[in-house]
């Protein structure tokens, strides 16, 4: 057992095989870097180069408003909650997916306990979303917001907050629809970009995103603790935290202009060493082949599996460009048990249980058992999808 190859396959929850350069960043980062903006000595100094050439490089990849409208997180999660908790007020409307994960729901649900009235669209039997839902849903509060706000004059405002790919079935969802039905509601559109930042195109002006939401442990390859959001220029995001900055020390609110308003307190400096190295060896690399060989291997792993007997597998995979995720159950067994015996008798990795994606799970059925998730890199090989596979027909029969 223990000279069993460990094969690992859960890339949607972080990146395990990162590129060299990455770590070599981040070492040589804590030996160098200082405290970005909190001095002018060359300790300090250079932790705001390195900084700022990773908020520039962050733009470029999201299509931006330029490098001072990144500001870094520890995770998606604080990010969409800055996101979510900075731009929707009670009496605003929220509307989102059962594509999400709990890091879009629970702020949400958050919301319209303080008042924000909350709507959120459905999907089909395969989890693809219901975009004549959705775009009804959309149009219909546009409307009841125009007449509303004509009677008491009140400013509401619709905001609509969405995942790219969902992390249960990988199944991705067309942002740059949603952005045009967005613009056509005057709705503010915040993306939640976590399985799919450096690998799937993004670009905010052309898609109409006003916030994009990311992490940087998983597709960026970046280490954790690492994440942000990227914000349309003129738009006023309310800081989710306040503190110390570097600036305006004498003030007694946080300062209000970007990036600052968002960062309190010091930056992971060091992380966010190891995310610019992740960063620059996508674009050395190049995001396409590299997305190209995840989605192989997800094909490959799903040719080998479909017609095991027992096995039930989640999602749509009529087509193949969408996210490198798989999820299976095996008869009537505990996703637990399954990635358990996974683990233990063949060495791979997965994710088993609800993945935080309580509504996906309710639309397909698998509440009570689950699903076990596969993920794949593109640090993956053919070889180990192979043996990935066996195990599940073995297991199934």
């Amino acid at each position: 057992m223990e000279d069993m190859e460990r094969i690992y396959l859960d890339h949607a929850a972080t990146s395990f095989y990162r590129p060299d350069a990455v770590i070599e960043a981040v070492a040589e980062a804590m030996r160098t870097m200082g405290n970005d903006g909190r001095g002018t000595h060359g300790e300090a100094l250079a932790s705001s180069r390195i900084i700022y050439d990773a908020r520039r490089l962050v733009d470029e990849l999201f299509g931006g408003f330029g490098p001072s409208q990144v500001a870094f997180t520890a995770n998606a999660t604080q990010a969409l909650n800055t996101a979510i908790k900075g731009v929707v007020n009670p009496e605003d409307t929220l509307i989102t997916t059962v594509l999400e994960h709990n890091s879009v729901l629970r702020p949400a649900y958050e919301m319209e306990e303080r008042g924000t009235r909350l709507r959120i669209a459905g999907c089909d039997r395969l989890g693809r979303l219901s975009y004549g839902e959705l775009e009804a849903m959309m149009e219909d509060e546009a409307e009841r917001i125009r007449r509303e706000g004509e009677r008491d004059g009140k400013k509401r405002k619709l905001v609509f907050v969405g995942t790219h790919a969902s992390n249960l079935t990988g199944n991705l969802v067309d942002i740059r629809r949603i952005g045009r039905i967005c613009a056509a509601c005057h709705a503010l559109y915040v993306l939640d970009a976590s399985q799919t930042a450096g690998i799937f195109p993004i670009d905010m002006k052309k898609d109409g995103i006003a916030i994009v939401c990311f992490t940087g442990h998983k597709s960026l390859m970046g280490p954790q603790g690492t994440g942000g959001l990227c914000v349309r220029k003129g738009l006023a995001v309310q800081p989710l935290l306040s503190g110390g900055s570097g600036v305006m020390t004498y003030e007694t609110r946080h300062p209000d202009v970007m990036p600052t308003a968002l960062e309190a307190g010091t930056l992971n400096g060091h992380g966010i060493a190891g995310l610019r190295a992740g960063i620059l060896y996508l674009n050395k690399k190049g995001a396409e082949p590299l997305r190209k060989k995840e989605q192989s291997l997800m094909r490959l792993f799903y040719e080998e599996v479909k017609h095991a007997a027992g096995v039930t597998l989640y999602g749509d995979v009529s087509s193949f460009d969408r996210a490198p995720i798989l999820s299976l159950n095996i008869g009537d067994m505990d996703s637990g048990e399954v990635s358990d015996l996974l683990s233990e008798e063949y060495g791979i990795d997965t994710r088993p249980g609800g993945h935080c994606a309580p509504l996906m799970h309710r639309a397909l059925g698998c509440v009570e058992q689950g699903a076990v998730r596969f993920s794949f890199s593109h640090f993956n090989t053919e070889e180990q999808v192979k043996k990935a596979a066996e195990a599940v027909k073995e297991i199934a029969k």
